[in-house]
């Protein structure tokens, strides 16, 4: 893609880049997001891509849609010596006024993430991506192309994401199983209109439509192994960080949202490494 992006597709990421430079803002100020309490030292970051990368202390990560950049932040305070990328001009102003506030020496990047090698040119340890960036996406395989991109020879690649099993359901009425979206993914992105996100189910927002793609686990397994990444481990998760996802989960003691009943894929997570040379 890059630049044989034209016509059609870049109407869809400008659509969907007009939705989220307004949503910076709502979630902002979101108790989701909590950006005072992190800016007074809370982390973003979950148990699973903790315990995934360990100690990342000295080691240089680049972070794919990365919003305002919260989970970037949280990796350089722990040592992390941090690059984040994402499409939403608004999105990445904020991240740099909060490295200010915080302290935090980061570079930030604006761009659609196909474009990255014109605009950032460096190999990195670890790239990490996490949690509902893939369904704005078209292209697995040139996405898993710029993942190998950045990746320095014997660096790791983690991701952790919703599992692409849910989001078949409807979830604008949840109190069913009813499915209402392809698993594998059409000629055309799916399309809708909204109002609210995840962090802000009541929003009312003035760019309400957005296009998606939806990503099956053997798509991003495979784009990622043709790409060039070993594939070290893939899990799954029958619990979620996502508060909206389905409304019927329940929040356990260790804060994730899962069925009471019964176990079901809510999320995975894929770890892998670029072969050194």
């Amino acid at each position: 893609m890059g630049g044989r992006r034209v016509g059609t597709m870049e109407k869809y990421f400008d659509v969907n880049k007009r939705r989220w430079n307004e949503i910076v803002a709502i979630h902002a100020s979101s108790e989701e997001y909590d950006l005072e309490g992190f800016i007074a030292g809370k982390s973003s970051l979950h148990s699973i891509e903790l315990e995934a990368l360990g100690d990342v202390s000295g080691k240089s990560l680049l972070h794919l849609q990365c919003h305002f950049g919260l989970d970037t932040l949280s990796w350089a305070r722990l040592g992390a010596k941090v690059t984040g990328m994402d499409f939403s001009e608004t999105a990445i102003e904020l991240a740099r006024e909060t490295a200010k506030k915080i302290g935090v020496d980061a570079e930030f990047v604006c761009c659609n993430v196909y474009d990255l090698p014109e605009h950032l040119d460096a190999e990195y340890d670890i790239v990490f991506t996490s949690y509902g960036a893939l369904c704005w996406l078209p292209d697995m395989g040139e996405w898993a192309r710029i993942v190998s991109r950045y990746l320095m020879p014997g660096g790791t690649f983690f991701m952790a994401e919703f599992h692409p099993f849910m989001w078949v359901f409807d979830y604008e009425h949840p109190s069913e199983f009813k499915i209402k979206y392809p698993y594998w993914q059409g000629e055309e992105p799916d399309y809708e209109e909204s109002d609210g996100s995840y962090a802000a189910p009541d929003a009312v927002l003035e760019n309400r439509g957005s296009y998606n793609w939806p990503h099956p686990l053997s798509e991003v397994v495979n784009s990622l192994i043709n790409a060039g990444v070993t594939i070290r481990e893939l899990r799954e998760y029958p619990y979620s960080v996502d508060v909206t996802q389905i409304a019927f989960m329940e929040k356990g003691v260790d804060g994730y949202r899962k069925f009471p009943n019964y176990d079901l894929p809510l999320m995975y997570s894929i770890k892998g490494t670029k072969a050194s040379k």
